[in-house]
């Protein structure tokens, strides 16, 4: 190989001159929903079968928990399901010391209550980080995702079949 070079025909380049008079930042891609420092009231959703929950927590309450417009104990007919509800703040320590409101809709009273427990769970780690081991361990952070299962064409319901006649 030699080297060649190779001449050729140049326009009349003319020079330009840019300013650059203000610099513009993009915004950053949006983060998790995490609380700002000092933030007292943390959002969170919970769900349980087809029951949604919509869980407010607020810093230095007294302890009581809403459930639309309604006290718990008035909300839940059993206390089991109370019993339930309120287990996150039990394992915390803060059942005393914060106070909760929830919007509840679906599905009936078991799956509002674990979709309410849910809902809890992930709001009181928005609101203190180091929660969130002891809410793990207890199961209280994954969300319970079984479901009726549909019917399937040609049967009874879900799984059972007509009987099977030979003749």
């Amino acid at each position: 190989m030699t080297d060649e070079t190779i001449e050729t025909p140049q326009a009349e380049v003319a020079e330009v001159t840019v300013e650059v008079t203000e610099i513009v930042e993009e915004p950053a891609a949006e983060a998790p929903r995490a609380p700002k420092p000092g933030v007292e009231r943390p959002q969170a959703t919970g769900k349980r079968k087809t029951s949604i929950a919509r869980v407010i927590v607020k810093r230095g309450g007294d302890g009581s928990i809403t459930c639309n417009g309604r006290p718990i104990d008035e909300y839940f007919p059993r206390k089991a399901l109370v019993t339930t509800a309120r287990s996150p703040l039990a394992v915390t320590g803060l059942d005393t010391q914060v106070s909760v409101v929830a919007r509840l809709n679906g599905g009936g009273v078991t799956g509002q209550a674990g979709a309410l427990r849910h809902g809890i769970a992930r709001a009181l780690v928005l609101l203190d980080e180091s929660l969130r081991p002891d809410l793990k361990r207890e199961g209280m952070l994954v969300r319970d995702a079984r479901i009726k299962e549909r019917k399937k064409a040609g049967l009874r319901g879900a799984r059972k079949r007509p009987q099977f006649s030979k003749r």
